[in-house]
């Protein structure tokens, strides 16, 4: 219960808790572990390296793309060619007749209405059950179109970074939990869904389906913003669908999962990390038990699965076997 508490302030915005060595927080296993790896690092590790050779580095990365890809060209072909198999966009679609309604947007619109709307029960409870399932952050990195436009761009701005010509500007994470209240706010006040107004997500998605708009300008702004200033800010400071499903993801039975004994704290998952205040379990001392979920902020996009050179992470549901 304490991790899951941590956890999820984490995610609001809280700064990781370091475990105390002498409190008990660290289990008997975990520091057994630490202490062989201590014996007999050089070999163990060398052993480890070179099986992670063996492994292909962008697998996860490359399922991820691909995935994206198809959703969002499922939305186009079915407009475009008229074979109603997923119509509408990300807010609010319809796959073979059932209704699916994105959770934020269902939130905003029932907020500027000022009363629940029925007829969203059955569209949103599909969705919130496929995000249960699958892991809520999961459409972060596997659905929206955004989250992949701004991850290409962010090579940009890391090499600029590198080179010196720019620096990287980073801000607290609670921001976004204040722009959820704010957003929430608005659209109670106003009666008006300020979000969907300026959301990347939805701009992006109407424009693949319908043809481009002025409202892609906005979009364009923002990637100016994370290429020239701070490092993918939309996702991390801002958008409020990555909290809305991360707190639906609180509970979902497939994570990360991280294993300590293979691990070196080598830091190259962090590296890599949209959101790499959930691997502080990988630093040396932060674990408190042999194997770890991470946290409900967790996108489970699979950088950290691919980038790990020794096999500590990997994706898992609980109760089950690690998955490939």
């Amino acid at each position: 219960m304490r991790r899951f508490v941590e956890g999820f302030l984490c995610m609001l915005g809280a700064e990781p808790k370091k475990p105390g060595q002498h409190s008990g927080q660290i289990s008997e296993e975990v520091c057994r572990i630490m202490e062989r790896k201590r014996e007999d690092k050089s070999r163990i590790k060398e052993h480890l390296h070179e099986e992670a050779r063996r492994q292909p580095r962008h697998a996860w990365r490359n399922r991820r793309w691909a995935v994206l890809a198809a959703v969002n060209l499922l939305f186009v072909f079915s407009f475009w060619l008229d074979i109603q198999v997923l119509e509408g966009a990300l807010t609010a679609s319809r796959f073979v007749g059932f209704h699916l309604i994105d959770l934020n947007a269902a939130l905003q619109v029932m907020l500027a209405h000022k009363h629940i709307i029925v007829n969203f029960v059955v569209g949103t409870f599909t969705v919130f059950l496929l995000w249960v399932l699958l892991g809520g952050r999961s459409f972060c990195s596997w659905v929206c179109p955004y989250h992949l436009v701004s991850e290409l761009t962010e090579k940009i701005h890391l090499a600029l970074v590198r080179r010196k010509i720019v620096t990287d500007h980073e801000f607290h994470r609670g921001a976004r939990t204040v722009f959820w209240v704010l957003f929430a706010v608005l659209a109670f006040v106003t009666g008006y869904t300020v979000f969907e107004t300026i959301s990347p997500v939805g701009i992006l998605s109407r424009a693949l389906i319908y043809g481009p708009g002025l409202a892609l300008a906005w979009v364009f702004l923002l990637l100016l913003f994370e290429v020239f200033w701070s490092r993918r800010a939309w996702c991390r400071y801002v958008c409020p669908i990555g909290l809305t499903y991360g707190v639906v993801g609180t509970i979902s039975p497939l994570q990360v999962n991280y294993h300590v004994e293979p691990c070196f704290h080598e830091g190259d998952c962090r590296k890599v990390c949209l959101v790499p205040h959930v691997l502080d379990v990988t630093i040396k001392g932060r674990a408190t038990e042999a194997q770890m979920g991470l946290g409900p902020d967790c996108t489970r996009c699979g950088l950290c699965v691919d980038a790990c050179p020794t096999g500590a992470l990997h994706f898992k549901v609980k109760g089950l076997s690690k998955l490939l």
